[in-house]
């Protein structure tokens, strides 16, 4: 017969559907009376077949407490055993993880936890690991959340579920006790747990809130505070999903995800209400992979003014590697740029070959002639995209170049009835500055005939008087060797 407190966690995952349809769960175990706890009651619950998914156990070693450190994995492996359950250990080299990636040890530690976790997992055939954290850590996380600023998102404290990478389901089937819950049922059944000193440093500001500033907070309040934020959590979770209903439909209109940029449209985010609006901003941050830990209120209102500012071309940086640009009405998250491939062809002027194929900076130039006629023309329009253009080749004065483009360049662009200046030329045309870094003039001896990959000119366009075509095809590649490139002229 299950206990009371056995009950509780048994009823918690079957509300809130934490196996779902996992036949495994991998049970993470440290040995302190959390996880210990957690292994004899997910056990004890399995051997009842009220809920029967195999269990396998992982511990993982964080080599931070020296001899202590192995006795805790001694400890766990016999408890195991003592369930008939097989177990997976590993040892990680936290010290060294946090000292290489520059992150405290307690960063490290969770890195280096979960990563193992997952490696874990997956080979043995199981996307679902189930985690020790409880009331009172939901508690401290809500706290330290407060201290930095948060949302509603952030409000809904440590979730029962939580999906990493889209595969592997972490769960936590303690959240619905406390620990006064847990200490009582090891003690009820005669249960040992290792103790970690390490817990009690309120150098580190987790233990700091547990040991000090919980109980302070608790000596004003009539009710249990852990009880209390508990609840707080859950309504937050309620009116996330909410929120999340809204984002839902909002997000395939108003988001563009193509390559490695994701772009909203500020009209239709700012028209939103608050909550939604900072969803949406969430979702931009996390498709690139930025993670949420470091971000803060901050953060999103940075982003906000940015939006309500109606300026282009100001970028501000995110924790995680994640840069957000206003450009003419959208806001645009992306990695930090990279060295575009056009500054190499500073100050250089690069004669292409006709035919033929000429590499230079990254890009691939491949220029053929032929004849017009009715079956080319519709091969061309196939074909027809920003990195294929034709020109009449008698309208061309050679030699024909390919460069970057210059203070007082001048063309006359396809469509127009007058010349104009290139630079006046992109900013009405309100080209993105990424688009803008990277553009490239195609000319011949006294005009431009290609601002590359915008607009080709008037003054070389195909028509039905044209003879001859000459075909360009621009690309991006991979860099080259320096010995395929074309040497300057």
């Amino acid at each position: 017969m299950l206990s009371e407190f056995e009950k509780k966690v048994a009823d918690f995952i079957k509300t809130n559907e934490l196996y779902g349809s996992a036949d495994k769960v991998l049970l993470a175990v440290s040995g302190g009376a959390d996880s210990t706890a957690l292994l004899y009651a997910i056990s004890a619950i399995s051997s009842k077949n009220i809920l029967r998914p195999e269990l396998l156990c992982a511990h993982i070693n964080h080599q931070l407490r020296a001899a202590l450190a192995d006795s805790d994995e001694d400890f766990v492996i016999s408890q195991a055993a003592g369930l008939k359950l097989a177990i997976t250990t590993k040892r990680v080299n936290v010290r060294e993880f946090a000292a290489r990636k520059k992150l405290s040890t307690e960063t490290a530690a969770r890195q280096l936890r979960i990563k193992n976790l997952i490696e874990i997992a997956k080979a043995n055939n199981c996307r679902t690991i189930a985690t020790a954290h409880h009331k009172n850590d939901n508690a401290e996380t809500l706290l330290q959340r407060l201290s930095r600023g948060t949302g509603f998102r952030g409000l809904g404290g440590i979730w029962p579920m939580h999906i990493f990478n889209n595969e592997f389901k972490f769960i936590r089937p303690l959240l619905c006790v406390d620990r006064n819950e847990i200490i009582q049922y090891l003690q009820h059944r005669n249960l040992k747990w290792r103790q970690d000193h390490t817990n009690a440093d309120c150098t580190y500001r987790r233990n700091y809130i547990r040991h000090q500033l919980l109980p302070e907070l608790q000596q004003d309040c009539s009710r249990s505070l852990v009880e209390r934020l508990s609840e707080l959590s859950e309504s937050a979770r309620g009116f996330y999903k909410l929120i999340c209903r809204s984002a839902d439909e909002v997000w395939p209109k108003a988001a563009d995800c193509t390559g490695e940029k994701v772009t909203l449209d500020v009209k239709m985010l700012l028209a939103q209400p608050q909550p939604v609006i900072v969803e949406l901003l969430r979702r931009g941050l996390t498709a690139l992979g930025c993670g949420e830990r470091n971000l803060t209120q901050y953060h999103y209102e940075k982003i906000l003014q940015l939006a309500r500012q109606k300026t282009s071309g100001r970028k501000i940086d995110m924790p995680g590697e994640c840069v957000v640009a206003a450009e003419y009405g959208k806001i645009i998250f992306s990695p930090p740029e990279k060295i575009s491939h056009s500054t190499e062809l500073i100050d250089k002027s690069i004669t292409l070959d006709i035919p033929g194929q000429t590499r230079i900076a990254g890009y691939s130039i491949e220029a053929a002639v032929f004849q017009a006629d009715e079956e080319n023309f519709e091969k061309f329009k196939a074909e027809k995209n920003n990195f294929i253009e034709w020109f009449d080749l008698n309208k061309i004065k050679p030699p024909l170049l390919i460069r970057l483009r210059k203070a007082g360049d001048r063309f006359f662009p396809l469509g127009l009835n007058e010349e104009k200046k290139v630079g006046k030329f992109i900013t009405a045309a309100r080209i993105p500055k990424q688009v803008r870094q990277n553009l490239l003039i195609v000319a011949d001896s006294e005009k431009i005939i290609w601002l590359w990959p915008i607009r080709t000119s008037e003054q070389a366009k195909v028509t039905g008087e044209t003879r001859k075509i000459l075909q360009l095809r621009i690309t991006d590649m991979p860099k080259t060797s320096k010995k395929n490139e074309r040497k300057q002229v």
